[in-house]
């Protein structure tokens, strides 16, 4: 898609109306932004480590949070 090159901001703006959701590991992103202004909701993972294995239990979770997020919401999802 051609967007690893952008920063939090125009990923946001980018990404808003064309998904429904931002699914990230940046702890920081949602203080950093008005998550509010965008039509996307954002979901932040918070484990040990980025990696695969600390991630994947959350997938459960994952999957009901992104059923109920709104636009506009920042939900953080932790083991």
């Amino acid at each position: 898609m051609g967007w690893a090159s952008f920063k939090n901001g125009e990923l946001l703006a980018a990404a808003s109306g064309k998904f429904d959701a931002l699914v990230t590991t940046d702890q920081r992103l949602s203080y950093q932004h008005d998550v509010s202004s965008y039509a996307i909701a954002v979901v932040v993972l918070v484990a040990r480590r980025n990696k695969l294995e600390f991630l994947l239990p959350l997938a459960p979770g994952l999957r009901k949070v992104l059923a109920e997020v709104k636009a506009g919401e920042v939900r953080r999802l932790s083991i």
